[in-house]
């Protein structure tokens, strides 16, 4: 008689009660995503205080930073997924081999942004704006976030490491070491305070590198303390081009997956600045708030990611459908929750950020008109993580893709001539619908082809 595998003994992703496991899991990265998203809010509310200008200046300097996060959270899914496969598996040298290369891609990927913050940033800020005082503006805040950018890659692969072995919590620490230095050093530095002079904008970007490189230090400090599974390795280490291979065979479209967002935000900036800079400065607003709203629906995906890959090492076709059955619902309820915020209070979200009359008069009907997307938002990033566990990235990419980019933009362009700005926003409810419905069917697919073999099912 046909059967799962039994369950593991090994690491608790293998034999702890799946809804326990992914709730007990999920949590510590929900609030630690919570509290980094909340770095940049907060630092938006800060610089809103600076002026509109200087808002409109960060938004415009939000699509590379998306860049540089791409890349570095790219890279750790990649070893997230492959790692905790060879922990379901047991391979445990191979373990420590590909931690080393991921640490070694965390490193070189960086290099990348810090030449650009070397020589490109005139040439980046040109491109985006016309405006002296925001181009100075922008360029001040980038440049420093590019050139000490190391440390939020060293910070995301290290605890990728933590998180591969279902020490969730461990990240969650280091993460809320960064975030909240953030917070603490925001105003300190904007505005000047403890006899420390007033660095505007500088401040703002100052305070943020300080926090990536403390959580940076903070988690390879657990890492080596408290997570013997996962340890890099120097003495006697060998580059495979075959580990490269495996982490980006996942890690690849999920930085495609991750820069659409980059693509999102400079596309609707440029469509929107159109209409006029408040327009730009009221998007960069929401895209934070509307991450804010998700950051539990993605420490709830990341979460499924170790699980789901563990148990598809370990050949547990039940508990992955099991995960599946419990991180949906939950993501779903968590977008309508936001739904009912966003629809309720949009004047009072987007007071924090010191609202004209010009941006209320543009946010609120938008924030009513967006929110409605959030619960079918929140099912496909769930569905698109559960994939990259089970080593297809391709499928969260599409997602996506299908949200931000390939529909999202063309109909916001169409919408904007057909009815002005207020009809940009339903571009929205295209396609977060369309990116829904394609995961659904594709997940069907995914797990007919790789979890019904492994519970015997035809």
């Amino acid at each position: 008689m046909s059967h799962c595998a039994a369950p593991r003994k090994e690491n608790k992703m293998g034999y702890m009660p799946i809804p326990r496991l992914v709730i007990g899991m999920a949590v510590p990265l929900m609030l630690s995503l919570l509290v980094q998203s909340l770095y940049n809010i907060v630092d938006s509310i800060f610089v809103a205080r600076i002026g509109e200008t200087a808002l409109t200046a960060t938004s415009l300097a939000y699509p590379m930073q998306i860049l540089m996060i791409a890349l570095a959270v790219g890279t750790g899914v990649g070893i997230n997924a492959l790692l905790s496969r060879l922990l379901g598996a047991r391979q445990l040298e191979q373990v420590r081999q590909a931690a080393t290369t991921g640490l070694l891609l965390a490193v070189a990927s960086s290099l990348i942004f810090v030449l650009l913050g070397l020589f490109a940033v005139p040439s980046l800020v040109g491109f985006v704006t016309s405006n002296p005082q925001t181009a100075e503006f922008c360029a001040d805040y980038l440049r420093i976030c590019m050139l000490l950018c190391s440390g939020t890659f060293l910070e995301t692969m290290a605890q990728r490491f933590l998180q591969a072995s279902g020490n969730t919590t461990l990240s969650m620490l280091s993460l809320i070491v960064g975030a909240g230095t953030n917070i603490i050093l925001d105003p300190i530095l904007i505005f000047g305070c403890f006899g420390l002079p007033a660095l505007g904008i500088r401040g703002a970007a100052i305070a943020t590198v300080i926090g990536q490189w403390l959580g940076a230090i903070t988690a390879l400090l657990l890492n080596r303390l408290f997570n013997p599974e996962v340890q890099p390795v120097f003495r006697g280490y060998r580059f495979r081009l075959d580990t490269v291979r495996a982490i980006y065979k996942v890690g690849l479209p999920t930085i495609i997956m991750q820069a659409m967002g980059s693509v999102m935000n400079f596309s609707m900036n440029a469509i929107l600045m159109s209409c006029s800079p408040t327009a730009v400065a009221f998007f960069g607003a929401y895209y934070k708030l509307q991450n804010f709203l998700f950051m539990p629906t993605m420490g709830l995906g990341q979460a499924a990611i170790p699980i789901i890959g563990y148990n598809f090492g370990a050949r547990d076709g039940a508990r992955i459908r099991q995960t599946l059955r419990t991180a949906l619902p939950v993501a779903a309820g968590i977008g309508l929750i936001g739904t009912i915020a966003f629809m309720l209070l949009p004047r009072q979200l987007l007071s924090l950020f010191s609202a004209s009359e010009e941006m209320l008069a543009i946010g609120v009907p938008a924030f009513r008109i967006i929110c409605v997307t959030f619960a079918p938002a929140a099912i496909t990033i769930i569905l698109g993580y559960s994939a990259s566990g089970l080593g297809n990235g391709i499928l969260n990419m599409m997602g996506t893709g299908l949200r931000q980019v390939v529909l999202l933009v063309p109909f916001a362009v169409l919408f904007l001539h057909l009815g002005g700005i207020q009809m940009v926003w339903y571009a929205m409810w295209i396609s977060e619908l369309c990116a829904m419905l394609y995961c659904i069917l594709s997940i069907r697919r995914e797990l007919e082809r790789k979890v019904n073999p492994l519970c015997g099912k035809a």
